[in-house]
């Protein structure tokens, strides 16, 4: 299984907030214990505020005023502490009780986490990697790579052996016949296997692509390879100072099934074929990334006389050569890469870009095996293999349905993170608009899923077995004259299911779970 991560932004409009503006809603919050639902929409409205652009620059660079932010989210730790310890001590509470203040003490909990290792975090990244007197073109380029590699790092559970990034950079007014942009572009153009730090001057915008390869490794080694080469990168450093300059990212992270492993064979690769660079390609320069498998990729190959360098063997790269020979021959882009995935076989999701237009963000899914998530946030379209992949930004996401002929997404940077951005079409070529009906809103939080110090997810899993069993079994195990009894409260077992379960009207009981849930359910079936 491999992972597709996908970043389009629109300019921002909202205003950064102010260092009074979120210190003073912290303070309130500390002031509102112990309503601890009204302390966590407080904790929420920072959490908000610091989204996107608008938090960057509130905190980048700003030591001062994180540290005085950490101070008041010290004090609301120890708060839900106190809760937790409550929860512990208090006997009497119902098992709807606990569950309902345990839900609040969860939600407080989240947005305490979002502050201290979301906001803040995306916001020293992105100043390392954008430098001082950055501005705001460059904090928004470089925040859009920051979401990519923190999403990459959440998808690793997905892929690992290799990852990539590509970046289309367009308004940077850049001169190819500067010799400063020469010197910095000097032998970066012309590799044909498209491997990391490989740049593409192109019309309509400027290709970067870092990737990493290595059959083994530990979780993050990957992205650490991505965020080093971004960061030492001179002409996107330049390309982004200017305030024009806008920035898409299309992602990947691998476990190959089709071709090695090797920084050739990582995605997202490009659209050039062999003795053809990026300005003789006939058609628009594309670069794409997939997850699954192009069953008749070799028949394509040959169908199409596509001539494809030796060592890429991955099956990926027939995508961005189709899109551009069909974008070639007259087709608009949108029915050029409809046509192309519809000709697949297998169950796939691809994500694809062109320089033509780099403002536009290409998706496709077909079959049951592989999904994409269309998250909404704020100005910005996140696009991952996962809901824990657009967590970070957003709960609220459209999912790609792969399973009825399946889909076509074009997403249009002018109205990212709007439902007005993004075009439905299934792979009959008809449109289906999206609605709010198609939106959805994950369960899932950046702090359920974090691996911590744990070097993978499964020690993190085993580790934290204990105390999640004790707090699902708080208050619900209770003794009674040397006896235990489960008191699960009527909200787990409502009062006529267990009526029907004694007067034995109910006869059956089918458990059903995968994983460790099955064997849970094991142990219901048993009792």
């Amino acid at each position: 299984m491999c992972g597709i991560i996908g970043i389009l932004s629109r300019r921002t409009t909202r205003q950064a907030p102010t260092p009074d503006d979120l210190v003073g809603s912290l303070d309130a919050a500390i002031a509102a214990r112990p309503d601890v639902d009204a302390v966590s929409a407080l904790v929420e409205q920072v959490d908000a505020a610091l989204k996107g652009l608008p938090g960057v620059q509130a905190l980048a660079g700003r030591h001062e005023l994180v540290a005085s932010l950490s101070a008041r989210l010290d004090q609301l730790d120890a708060f839900a502490a106190e809760i937790d310890v409550q929860l512990e001590a208090d006997r009497d509470l119902s098992p709807e009780d606990i569950e309902r203040r345990a839900a609040a003490l969860i939600r407080l909990r989240d947005a305490l986490w979002a502050v201290r290792n979301d906001r803040f975090r995306t916001a020293r990244e992105v100043d390392a990697l954008a430098g001082r007197d950055a501005g705001d073109a460059a904090l928004a380029g470089y925040l859009a790579v920051q979401q990519a590699l923190s999403a990459i790092d959440r998808l690793e559970v997905r892929g690992r052996d290799s990852a990539g990034i590509h970046l289309f950079v367009w308004g940077h007014g850049l001169d190819p016949a500067d010799p400063a942009v020469a010197m910095m572009e000097a032998e970066r153009t012309n590799d044909p296997l498209f491997q990391s730090g490989s740049v593409r001057i192109l019309p309509g915008a400027l290709s970067f692509v870092y990737k990493a390869a290595a059959e083994i490794g530990e979780l993050g080694d990957n992205t650490r390879a991505l965020r080093a080469g971004v960061a030492g990168d001179r002409l996107l450093r330049t390309a982004l100072a200017s305030p024009d300059a806008q920035l898409a990212v299309l992602g990947h992270t691998r476990w190959a099934s089709v071709g090695i492993i090797s920084e050739p064979n990582a995605h997202p690769v490009n659209s050039e074929e062999a003795e053809l660079g990026a300005a003789d390609v006939p058609g628009p320069y594309l670069v794409a990334a997939l997850n699954g498998d192009v069953d008749n990729h070799a028949d394509l190959k040959a169908e199409h006389s596509l001539r494809i360098h030796g060592p890429i063997t991955t099956d990926a790269k027939v995508i961005p050569a189709l899109v551009s020979r069909f974008a070639a021959a007259g087709t608009e882009l949108p029915e050029a890469f409809r046509r192309t995935v519809a000709a697949f076989e297998g169950s796939v999701a691809i994500g694809a870009a062109s320089a033509d237009q780099p403002g536009t963000l290409l998706l496709a899914q077909r079959g049951s095996g592989q999904a994409l998530y269309v998250g909404l946030a704020e100005d910005c379209f996140i696009v991952a293999s996962e809901p824990y992949g657009v967590a970070e930004e957003t709960r609220n996401y459209v999912r790609m349905d792969g399973e009825h002929g399946g889909e076509v997404f074009v997403l249009d940077a002018a109205h990212a993170g709007e439902l007005a951005g993004i075009r439905r079409i299934g792979y009959d070529g008809v449109d289906n608009p999206v609605t709010d009906a198609d939106v959805a809103t994950a369960e899932v939080t950046t702090r359920d899923i974090d691996r911590g110090d744990s070097p993978h997810f499964l020690l993190k899993e085993i580790t934290e077995a204990p105390e999640s069993l004790r707090k699902t079994v708080r208050g619900k195990i209770v003794e009674i004259d040397g006896r235990f009894h489960a008191l699960v409260g009527a909200r787990a077992l409502p009062p006529d299911i267990a009526a029907r379960l004694a007067s034995r009207e109910i006869t059956k009981v089918r458990v059903i779970g995968q994983g460790t849930a099955a064997i849970a359910g094991r142990s219901a079936a048993a009792v």
